[in-house]
This record gives structure tokens, C-alpha cells and sequence, in this order.
């Protein structure tokens, strides 16, 4: 069992950066991944980190603005976002997937646990 709490969520300015926390009970020796959703849409992919650190990210609108990282001492997984941009408010998620699929799973029913989510706000 995999318990996943998100953490670092604000409200920030067009062109700010924040830096989200996903904290792993259990291990994070799995594919993690960052979701979002914003209001009135359906939760999409963003970006996972697989089991062996390699970056999958979703679209090229967060390429070069989103970095995903890991710290196998702390049990983390990091979403360090800048340049953000109103479009990139929504609730964002982290989830694990503990089977390690191959490629790396880009829809909602295909991941094994969640965090809570926290919100991030990017205001104009």
C-alpha cells in the first residue's frame, strides 16, 4: 500500500514558480505521476517520473516549464513549475503506479494510488 500526500499549492502571479510536493509512504521505487484538473474538466495527465527517473512529460506546454524530480532520502517527488500561467491553474494530483507500465500509463484508471490533491492558483 502506497499513501500519497500532496503539498505546496498557492496562489501565484503569471510568470511565478511553484514548487509541489508528493510525500510517498511506502516507497517511492514506483512510476509517479502529476495530474491536474481544473474546474469543470476532467483530470489530465502532466507529467510522471518512471521507476528508473526517466521524465514523461504530457505536452509540449509544459516542456522547458515543468521539472519533475525525485529525493529517495526524503520519499518525495518534486513538480517544480515556472513560468506559470493562468491556464496552469487547477487542482493538481499525484499518483503511483506500482506495476511500473510500460509506457508510462497517461489516463486516470490506469494508477494505483492517489494523493488528496492541492491547488494551485495563477492569477493575471
Amino acid at each position: 500500500q502506497v499513501q500519497l500526500v500532496e503539498s505546496g499549492g498557492g496562489l501565484v502571479q503569471a510568470g511565478g514558480s511553484l514548487r509541489l510536493s508528493c510525500a510517498a509512504s511506502g516507497g517511492i521505487r514506483h512510476t509517479i505521476g502529476w495530474f491536474r484538473q481544473a474546474a469543470g474538466t476532467e483530470r489530465e495527465f502532466v507529467v510522471a517520473l518512471t521507476w528508473t527517473d526517466i521524465p514523461t512529460y504530457a505536452a509540449d506546454s509544459v516542456k522547458g516549464r515543468f521539472t519533475i524530480f525525485r529525493d529517495y532520502n526524503k520519499n518525495t517527488v518534486y513538480l517544480q513549475m515556472n513560468s506559470l500561467q493562468p491556464e496552469d491553474t487547477a487542482v493538481y494530483y499525484c499518483a503511483a503506479d506500482s506495476s511500473r507500465k510500460v509506457p508510462v500509463p497517461r489516463t486516470v484508471e490506469m494508477w494505483d494510488f492517489w494523493g488528496q490533491g492541492t491547488q494551485v492558483t495563477v492569477s493575471s
